[in-house]
């Protein structure tokens, strides 16, 4: 019996883990800089949606998404912040395909997915591109999104978060 306490316990924290995820914890206010040598935090953008969107120069599924991300960051009450990973060791990479890519958000070079000073570390898990992590005007983190974004499901998601 006393060999299955601790595997109890980490179901347990398991399980409180995922309410407290799902009631929505406060987010870290990350520390990004971008291309351009900005430094941005999630409380500059205090009062606005901010989508926090992961994508890599190679991955085609995240371009397809950039016609929306552009069209939501158009919003006044919106911001994107574009961090590019897995690039290789030039960041200049990133500001050269996101220019080339007309991708005019605020864009981060955010190294490898395995850097422990990766600007995904401060937000959130990236197994795939493009993912993304949305923070409510409060600056609570309230949805992430693996895979392509669907704008029509990020805006019902918004208005049903305004009228809780």
């Amino acid at each position: 019996m006393k060999s299955f306490k601790p595997l109890l316990f980490v179901i347990a924290l398991s399980v409180l883990s995922a309410q407290a995820w799902a009631q929505g914890a406060k987010a870290i206010d990350f520390v990004f800089t971008t291309v351009e040598g900005k430094t941005l935090r999630l409380s500059d953008f205090r009062g606005r949606w901010v989508l926090v969107n992961f994508w890599a120069p190679w991955c085609p599924q995240c371009w397809a998404e950039v016609p929306t991300l552009k069209k939501l960051n158009r919003r006044a009450d919106f911001v994107v912040i574009g961090v590019g990973l897995d690039y290789g060791p030039d960041a200049s990479v990133v500001r050269d395909t996101a220019r080339k890519r007309e991708f005019d958000v605020h864009i981060v070079a955010g190294g490898n997915r395995r850097d422990q000073d990766s600007p995904y570390r401060q937000v959130g898990p990236v197994d795939f591109f493009p993912t993304s992590y949305l923070y409510a005007p409060d600056g609570e983190i309230v949805m992430f999104i693996p895979g392509q974004l669907r704008e029509n499901r990020l805006l019902d998601f918004m208005r049903e978060w305004h009228r809780r």
